[in-house]
């Protein structure tokens, strides 16, 4: 049976706060302890605090680059995707999870959620991890309301609501839930 794919989206290196590395690690590690995949831009900043996170855990990490070169990827990428398509990776990056975690983030995640918006996908934002994260979470991006963008107080619960809508959506209810705890 196929893993479940998670999209952490966010910050990179050169706007990453603090407080949104240390949430990226944690929303990484809780990943990896559920045996989810974790999949991401596969640079600095949130993506590469989240993979490191899910490195720590023995989990499996999957990073869609812009660029064409394997040495751009952070060193906690299991495997590298070089897109070469620059920002149009974003399609990617949420075209290739279940479900998306936002965790703070400018433009490229606001990208990431329109992407997952249109396609349904379930997102969790966490809540004061800063920029895109907190502007949409607990929002619909328009007025088709295609799917909220649901808003987590701490990492493990933005995975625990992610897993939870996952199963949802593939009528595995929570009882088949991996135990993030």
């Amino acid at each position: 049976m196929r893993r479940i794919q998670i999209a952490v989206i966010g910050y990179n290196k050169d706007r990453c706060t603090d407080e949104a590395r240390k949430a990226a690690y944690e929303v990484g590690s809780e990943i990896a302890r559920a045996g989810a995949v974790l999949v991401c831009g596969g640079l600095g900043g949130v993506m590469e605090e989240a993979c490191r996170g899910a490195k720590d855990n023995n989990g499996l990490t999957v990073g869609i680059i812009p660029e064409d070169d394997f040495s751009y990827a952070n060193k906690y990428c299991d495997i590298i995707v070089c897109s070469t398509i620059g920002f149009a990776r974003d399609f990617i990056v949420a075209g290739s999870a279940d479900g998306i975690i936002a965790v703070g983030g400018g433009v490229g995640t606001l990208t990431e959620m329109t992407v997952g918006y249109m396609m349904k996908k379930p997102m969790v934002a966490v809540k004061g991890s800063g920029g895109t994260a907190d502007e949409y979470g607990g929002r619909y991006l328009d007025e088709r309301k295609r799917v909220e963008i649901m808003t987590a107080a701490s990492p493990k619960e933005a995975v625990r609501m992610i897993l939870e809508r996952i199963k949802e959506n593939a009528g595995l209810g929570h009882d088949n839930l991996p135990d993030t705890a």
